[in-house]
Parts: structure tokens; sequence; C-alpha cells
């Protein structure tokens, strides 16, 4: 079981829809500070075709699991360049498996996936956050795109973990 709880990822989400557009940037100014590829990934997706509105989105799960790591009460390492690459083969590996399967052999391989991710709160949010946002689909290259970078986000923060508790 992962160390970003159900009440930390509940009280993450109402923090950051509580916060102004001042208080967003300053956070962003401290995830850029802590976890710069985490932002670099998800502001990259302008260059991928996502408009600056379907940006939000991903921007919005990488502000909510930010704050869900630090209200964690854990300290987590960068996540790097190579762990987002290595995390994103893994993620896009796991889909195309899926594709071959029959449709009800692939809901119990996803609900498998769902139940037994280290971080299932944070992967419930994100997948609820996307799916709120008419994103599951994927109907355009810049929806895939999105869709992989904010399921890359949670399976980053999963893998590295945190090193110490606060």
């Amino acid at each position: 079981m992962g160390v970003i709880t159900q009440a930390v990822m509940v009280q993450a989400a109402i923090d950051v829809n509580g916060m102004t557009q001042a208080q967003k940037v300053r956070l962003a100014d401290e995830i850029f500070a802590q976890q710069p590829n985490l932002l670099a990934s998800v502001l990259a997706l302008s260059r991928m075709g996502v408009g600056m509105v379907e940006l939000e989105v991903p921007l919005h799960i990488l502000f909510v699991t930010f704050q869900a790591m630090k209200r964690s009460g854990h300290t987590w390492p960068i996540v790097s360049e190579d762990l987002q690459e290595t995390c994103m083969q893994r993620l896009t590996a796991r889909v195309r498996f899926n594709e071959g399967l029959p449709g009800e052999l692939a809901d119990q391989v996803v609900q498998q996936f769902c139940d037994e991710h280290p971080e299932r709160y944070l992967l419930a949010f994100a997948y609820g956050y996307l799916g709120d946002h008419d994103l599951l689909r994927v109907r355009t290259d810049a929806e895939k795109y999105l869709l992989l970078a904010a399921l890359n986000l949670v399976e980053c923060v999963a893998f590295v973990g945190p090193t110490t508790t606060s």
C-alpha cells in the first residue's frame, strides 16, 4: 500500500481547489524547485498539440499530486528524466498488452492493476479527473499525449516513493 492515503488525497484536492491563481503560481514555483522534471513533462504537452485549456487538466493533476506528496509527511526524491522514460515504457507496454485482450479479460486486468497499484488513491484521482474532463477516450494525438503524461506522472510518483519520514 502506498503512502498517499485517501484522506491525504482528498485534502490535497481540497487545498488545490481552494487556491487562487497566485497561490497556484507559487505552487508551480515550488514544484519547479523540487520536482522540475514532473513540471516539464506537463508543460511540454503544449509542444505536442495540447491547447492551453486542455493543459489545465494535467496541471491540476500535477498540483494535487504534489500537494498530496507534501501532505504525506514524507520526503520524495526528484523524479529523473530516466525514471520518467522507464515508467512511460512500462505504461505503454501495459496499454499495448491490454489492447489485444478480449473485453472481459481486459477489464479484469485493468481492475487488478488498479487494486494492486502502489498509489491507488492517486491513480483513482487521476483517472477520475481525466474522466470528468472526457479525456479517457483518446480521440486525438493531443489527447493521447495528455493522457499518457498524466498517467505517467502517477507511475513515476508510485515508482520513486518517499525516502524518509519528515
